[in-house]
């Protein structure tokens, strides 16, 4: 969040860095409007061509374990994570303007990862993050090493193709990072491959493979897409430049239950439905939040996620989204016409569909 806040504030501003420039060779319908459909670039040697500006979505930044089975996870892992959970993940790497590692590869939306720009050529490819991290992918036919000496926080990697598919295989990863947002570990036998599919012109693909015997008791893998940031450009975050107050980053995630307010199973059903962002902001398309109800009990998803339970803080108000929270807006008689998801940039207006 902290990087799409930086584009907000500056964005109107900052005209002489190219976030409105137009993007050379894009294809464009009759209205001038990016034709993100129109067939994917060649390069000379007939390769599909990566090179762009890309927005992640991804539904595997929080939990990039939820497609596995607990009894496929070490019990010290599982037990690590529920700590980190009610923890807050107040020493996530992002709390501490620490790389994210392997977590690149699904963070969306926030903390300089979900948005990345690809460089390609014949012999390298250049991956740069919004928080001036990269990761070489070496197309010159090395192999990877199999026990680096240097682990290193973004690890080293190799490529090659697969008919029109990149793959990229990585290794060498220390062990400081996390998997993601809520802690899942890894050792420095990580090993990570990645296949690169561009669909059509403004739409990218990808399928990230994982695999450490050491915490988990087989491979999986999760899905990334992307979305091509037409006309504009990749704006920095730096970290440091905010890392302030962590010292107030104090409570436990059981403290929502404990100081939870009651409200009338009527009043929650009335919150029951789907509610779209309004407008939408960097995100390419409009996030979605979703409202059910199961035995008394308000669960929110966002954009498809994991279903998440609701505690409310008043009537209208309710945290349980990993540090966001939500006021629910109502007209005279009660009935919700949209919500605010609240946050430290700022509050997001969504309205009910």
């Amino acid at each position: 969040m902290k990087a799409g806040f930086c584009f907000f504030a500056l964005c109107a501003t900052l005209s002489a860095q190219w976030l409105n420039y137009p993007t050379p060779g894009m294809p464009r319908t009759a209205d001038g409007k990016p034709n993100l459909s129109a067939p994917a670039p060649r390069t000379a040697d007939g390769r599909p061509d990566l090179s762009g500006l890309w927005n992640k979505f991804s539904n595997y930044r929080a939990n990039m374990a939820k497609d596995l089975d607990p009894a496929d996870i070490q019990p010290w892992a599982n037990a690590l994570v529920q700590q980190r959970i009610e923890d807050l993940s107040k020493d996530h790497m992002s709390a501490r303007c620490l790389p994210l590692g392997p977590g690149y590869t699904t963070d969306a939306d926030s903390n300089g990862g979900g948005m990345m720009k690809i460089v390609q050529t014949p012999s390298l490819i250049l991956i740069l993050n919004q928080d001036l991290t990269y990761r070489q992918v070496f197309m010159d036919g090395r192999a990877l090493e199999t026990n680096p000496t240097n682990p290193s926080w973004m690890g080293y990697s190799v490529g090659h193709w697969d008919a029109d598919t990149l793959v990229v295989e990585s290794s060498g990863f220390n062990d400081r990072t996390w998997l993601d947002y809520n802690g899942h570990p890894h050792t420095e036998a990580l090993r990570m491959t990645e296949r690169y599919r561009r669909r059509d012109f403004g739409h990218l693909e990808v399928a990230v493979t994982l695999q450490d015997s050491a915490v988990y008791a087989k491979p999986w893998t999760v899905t990334v897409t992307a979305e091509l940031a037409a006309d504009t450009e990749i704006l920095e975050y730096i970290c440091n430049d905010n890392d302030k107050g962590q010292e107030h980053w104090v409570g436990k995630a059981s403290d929502q239950e404990k100081y939870a307010v009651k409200v009338a199973p009527e009043i929650l059903a009335k919150y029951v439905g789907t509610y779209v962002e309004q407008p939408k902001y960097w995100r390419f398309k409009a996030r979605t939040v979703q409202f059910t109800l199961s035995d008394g009990v308000l669960f929110g998803q966002v954009d498809g996620k994991e279903k998440e339970r609701q505690f409310a803080t008043s009537e209208t108000g309710f945290s349980g989204f990993g540090g966001l929270a939500v006021e629910f807006i109502r007209d005279a008689q009660g009935n919700p016409t949209g919500l605010f998801v609240k946050h430290v940039s700022g509050d997001y207006r969504f309205a009910r569909q």
